[in-house]
């Protein structure tokens, strides 16, 4: 890998953070617009829909001085503060603003104006509903379930990989979900064998599913309860019992992994779609090898070996078109990329990830 390369990946990672930051902040107000919609649905309609019923009204019918219909959601705001700059009018259907709009206050201030401002400032004391809010505005997001040692560590894969995670556990203690915190990753707490808890976790929203708790059993019944509630969710699962998983994958349509396949890794690449194939460890490095197929509207798609592999500091090292024949050993740099091509690249790890995310995501 040239320096080039090096600073090309870091100035990437950059600004996937401000990306991401961005992206959280755009979750955040998303939750905080859906918590309060009906006192804010409530402020807008009588600030603007009210204020043209009372220009209208007032230029129409009455005699009193034209108004400027660009001024009028100021005059109600200052009807709803008791502070209007106009004079009391005689008509009885322009004096009824003067009562109205200071009720409209009472209802907007009563449903939680207040409570609106502590939890735009303060994060931290949200709690459960907020991280359900926060869950509901997520899209093509991936669920955890069972966040112990193994999920946390396929939750940490997942954001490196840049997708949005949403975690799912009966019983997590304070530095697990911290840790969630951390890596803003909302956590609904219950039993996701219960169909609300999934409902919460947006699972009719989400591209996949990862059920790793430590028990088989439990990981059949939420692997049942999803499928039944959803047939297009991908759905990976842990699965120890060698009896099970045979019946399990033709059923259900779910990716069983066993216990020897417990890497975070394998979870993650199989929840996308992808085959992390060899890990290796080179001089405190972390290098992978993974299959995977190029995705319509990827970065890939339309690309050339040689600008994928200088570009991201890669090597691609087998390239399979469908129905094209045998795979390519080493293709030649100058064949183009195509969606629905599988290809084997061997790269840093943080890059594989990087790259499968991305290749998920579309053009980026």
């Amino acid at each position: 890998m040239t320096g080039n390369q090096l600073v090309e990946i870091v100035s990437l990672k950059k600004q996937r953070r401000h990306v991401h930051i961005l992206r959280v902040g755009w979750h955040d107000t998303r939750a905080l617009l859906n918590e309060f919609r009906k006192p804010l649905f409530v402020f807008f309609f009588a600030l603007f829909v009210g204020g043209f019923v009372y220009w209208y009204l007032n230029n129409t019918f009455s005699d009193n001085e034209a108004l400027d219909l660009i001024d009028m959601p100021y005059y109600m705001l200052a009807f709803m503060v008791l502070e209007s700059p106009l004079e009391v009018p005689e008509e009885p259907y322009l004096i009824v603003f003067w009562y109205v709009m200071p009720l409209v206050t009472v209802y907007v201030v009563g449903r939680g104006a207040a409570d609106f401002l502590r939890l735009f400032i303060d994060r931290e004391q949200r709690g459960g509903a907020w991280e359900v809010a926060v869950a509901s505005t997520f899209r093509r997001h991936i669920i955890v379930v069972g966040i112990g040692h193994t999920g946390m560590r396929i939750v940490r894969e997942l954001r490196q990989m840049g997708f949005e995670v949403v975690a799912v556990d009966s019983d997590i203690n304070k530095d697990a979900h911290d840790r969630l915190h951390d890596l803003d990753v909302p956590l609904i707490a219950g039993d996701a064998r219960n169909e609300q808890v999934l409902q919460s976790a947006r699972l009719d929203h989400a591209m996949a599913a990862i059920i790793c708790t430590s028990d088989d059993y439990v990981n059949l019944e939420v692997a049942m309860r999803m499928r039944a509630m959803n047939e297009n969710t991908r759905l990976v699962t842990r699965m120890s019992d060698k009896r099970l998983p045979k019946k399990f994958e033709c059923h259900l349509k779910v990716e069983v992994l066993s216990t020897s396949d417990l890497a975070a890794s394998a979870f993650a690449g199989a929840a996308v779609g992808a085959e992390i194939m060899e890990t290796l460890h080179i001089a405190g490095l972390e290098y992978s090898m993974i299959r995977f197929i190029v995705r319509q509207g990827s970065f890939m798609d339309g690309a050339t070996v040689s600008r994928i592999q200088e570009k991201e500091g890669v090597d691609i090292v087998l390239l399979h078109r469908e129905n094209g024949g045998a795979p390519d050993v080493h293709p030649d740099g100058q064949r183009i990329l195509k969606a629905g091509d599988t290809i084997v690249l061997f790269a840093h790890h943080d890059r594989i990830t990087e790259i499968l995310g991305r290749n998920e995501k579309g053009r980026c």
